[in-house]
């Protein structure tokens, strides 16, 4: 995919482009895998199989990677929005006492120790929003629950503009530029 990005106050042109030519990287290997996996099969299925099950584990990694990175960039390239007092209000507000609290949550959770995601996800059993921090990218998902919310905690997502123990500024910049109409049609669609 590609990206159009407005002015981001708190994110630089410089940043947002490192940030999708690393996503690049993770459409490149996702490819290579494919291709690469196909090639051993077709070669030699049982005398590759033990490579080929590892590309396979590694698939998870740069596939999650390419989504993680597709729903976060969406979420910004829009440029900010207020959030409207729907659906994704009202589960934020029920859950954490208000949209601040929601926000303030948001934050906490992105501010975990180590690298990772922030994820808002949405669980239609329990009709409620569950955030978590995903280390790597495949793992700490919540099995079967569509994302609504990404923020990319990785230091390649602010190591540009932002220093680790500034990373909150990044945060919230994220959080200002986010367009919560898109967060909010992803849970219209769950």
């Amino acid at each position: 995919m590609t990206f159009s990005f407005p002015a981001i106050a708190g994110i630089s042109e410089e940043q947002l482009a490192i940030h999708v030519a690393l996503y690049e990287g993770y459409v490149k290997h996702v490819n290579l895998i494919r291709s690469k996996i196909k090639e051993l099969t077709d070669a030699d299925p049982e005398g590759n199989a033990y490579v080929v099950s590892e590309l396979r584990r590694r698939f998870a990694f740069e596939f999650d990677g390419v989504r993680m990175h597709e729903l976060f960039f969406a979420q910004l390239t829009s440029g900010p929005s207020e959030v409207s007092e729907g659906a994704l209000f009202a589960l934020a507000t029920e859950k954490y006492g208000s949209w601040d609290g929601f926000i303030t949550h948001i934050e906490t959770v992105a501010l975990s120790r180590g690298i990772g995601w922030a994820v808002v996800a949405f669980d239609p059993v329990q009709k409620t929003l569950h955030s978590v921090f995903v280390g790597d990218h495949e793992v700490g998902q919540l099995a079967g629950l569509p994302i609504l919310f990404v923020l990319d905690m990785w230091e390649h997502a602010f190591m540009v503009d932002y220093r680790p123990a500034t990373k909150k500024e990044y945060v919230n910049a994220v959080l200002k530029a986010t367009d919560w109409s898109v967060v909010e049609t992803r849970l219209s669609n769950t």
